[in-house]
């Protein structure tokens, strides 16, 4: 199959979504991430349109870029304007960029009503913008046709004739966008066509679409199946309003199971983790559920599918995990079988081999998980359990008590809070007293530093991630909470759970497990 020109468009297109925000340092360092994963084209940004655009072209020509050439997105001139003078134009000349890409209106309405300009000259400023950039930055320009499908089904003839006018004018890839997201993959296909019917077979003809209907991939695919040379879209489809079409999904399906080249051989292993590092510069937490790349994408819950599953894997993946970078999981719960807690396990613990003692598991993991616990991120904790049931548990220390109060009102005034904690270690009383930014920090720095003394190891641990869930909302303030807690030791991630009514116990029990399994 051809190869298939990936246009990254997350450092522009994808900040637009709610919640995304991307520092100068982020854009730079996904540039330099991006190329790494070889995608073919990334669009940093609008020069014309904000300081830290116009800043990111300057940074990005320090950059040595192997396989992407660097886009700078505009409009085309103003109504009022010659090219040579439109301020647009000449910022994106000025970027420096490999490549420009400029989008124009192509629905009837938008040039009466937004534009507020007669047809004719609405072609007349798609021709000149594209015809003056390709003179005077000697590289090449791409038009991206705006809502070029809604203006298509509005008045067909327009909307043919403003993708004429670019091509016409040198244009190398005319982008069609369904940009409000709102398209059927019938109505791409036949869009394509009528651009093919009257532009010919020479024309390079790229895709760009919204989801707002949720069709993004279909509508994508739909337009590579016809024919399309390149893809626009944003890692993990962060966009505006429902986003843009998720570049993981579409180089995934493409790759894996159509054939086409994406992105340079071997690659797409990498997807996972550019994936992660978008969502981590974004400040965002992906959906699990994400296609191929999300943390549960390979995660097996139910019984029979983990028995299955380590029988032959092709029973309930489609691919395999790692072919995308990912990985397999499996998750423990209340549905567990046999199968689940020997998967996960019995290549540390072989006791569970002994099916008495795989059942002793299963029922205390049933009975904790009736009380509001759960193990499916809390892996540290269902070590901890099964280590109890095998008899390879040894705890590293006893709790004598702990107690969490705020300072004095004659002391400073301060956020901190203060906390002291009391163990038994090795037979020897440990006592410690620290401040923290609330309860939970005070707790965890007092457990610590009275057992890193004897443990030095700890200071390793480092705690990532805290989230507290209300377990039976119906019973109000004394309602159960469930506290899980992430934690990374030595370069490994791992989660443990407490449950009480009382917030602070819950969070003591975490902690505690995070310890005594790091330990």
């Amino acid at each position: 199959m051809a190869d298939l020109e990936i246009y990254d468009t997350t450092l522009r297109d994808g900040t637009q979504g709610e919640g995304v925000n991307l520092s100068l340092v982020d854009k730079i360092e996904l540039t330099k991430r991006l190329d790494r994963l070889g995608v073919a084209f990334i669009e940093g940004g609008w020069p014309g349109s904000n300081p830290k655009d116009e800043a990111f072209f300057q940074e990005v020509q320090q950059l040595t870029l192997t396989h992407a050439k660097v886009t700078a997105f505009g409009s085309t001139r103003h109504a009022r304007n010659e090219p040579k003078d439109d301020p647009n134009l000449q910022k994106l000349v000025a970027s420096g960029a490999d490549v420009c890409c400029i989008f124009g209106k192509t629905w009837d309405l938008h040039v009466t009503e937004a534009l507020r300009i007669e047809l004719a000259d609405n072609v007349a400023m798609i021709a000149s913008s594209v015809s003056y950039l390709r003179e005077a930055t000697g590289k090449p320009v791409f038009y991206d046709a705006e809502h070029f499908f809604d203006g298509w089904k509005a008045n067909p003839d327009y909307a043919l004739d403003t993708v004429q006018a670019a091509f016409d004018a040198g244009a190398e890839r005319v982008i069609l966008c369904d940009t409000n997201g709102g398209c059927l993959p019938s109505e791409i296909v036949a869009g394509m066509q009528a651009v093919r019917g009257r532009l010919g077979a020479e024309v390079k003809i790229g895709i760009h679409v919204h989801n707002d209907g949720g069709l993004a991939v279909a509508n994508t695919l739909a337009a590579v199946a016809e024919g399309a040379v390149q893809v626009q879209g944003t890692i993990n489809g962060v966009g505006e309003r429902c986003g843009n079409v998720d570049l993981c999904t579409v180089i995934s399906n493409c790759e894996l199971k159509l054939g086409h080249r994406c992105l340079p051989a071997g690659h797409i292993e990498q997807l996972t983790e550019v994936s992660r590092e978008v969502w981590e510069r974004a400040n965002l937490v992906g959906p699990a559920n994400q296609p191929y790349v999300g943390k549960s994408a390979f995660a097996h819950k139910g019984g029979i599918h983990v028995s299955a599953v380590q029988r032959n894997a092709l029973t309930y993946e489609h691919v395999p995990p790692e072919s995308v970078g990912n990985t397999r999981r499996i998750l423990v719960s209340e549905l567990s079988g046999r199968s689940n807690v020997v998967a996960k396990l019995a290549n540390r613990y072989p006791a569970l081999s002994d099916t008495a003692v795989v059942k002793g598991v299963i029922e205390e993991l049933q009975d904790r998980e009736n009380e509001g616990y759960s193990y499916e991120a809390a892996d540290g904790s269902f070590d901890l359990l099964v280590r109890r049931h095998v008899g390879e548990y040894q705890p590293a220390f006893e709790q004598l008590y702990y107690r969490v109060h705020g300072l004095g009102t004659a002391g400073p005034v301060t956020d901190l809070v203060e906390a002291t904690v009391k163990l038994l270690v090795a037979g020897k009383p440990a006592l410690h007293v620290a401040e923290g930014h609330g309860p939970i920090d005070a707790l965890n720095q007092a457990l610590r530093f009275a057992l890193i003394p004897a443990f030095p190891e700890l200071e390793k641990l480092q705690l990532v991630d805290y989230k507290v869930r209300v377990v039976n909302s119906a019973d109000g303030t004394a309602a159960k909470v469930r506290v899980l807690i992430e934690n990374r030791f030595e370069h490994q991630r791992f989660g443990t759970v407490g449950v009480s009514e009382n917030v602070i116990e819950a969070s003591w029990l975490a902690l505690v497990e995070a310890i005594e399994y790091a330990l």
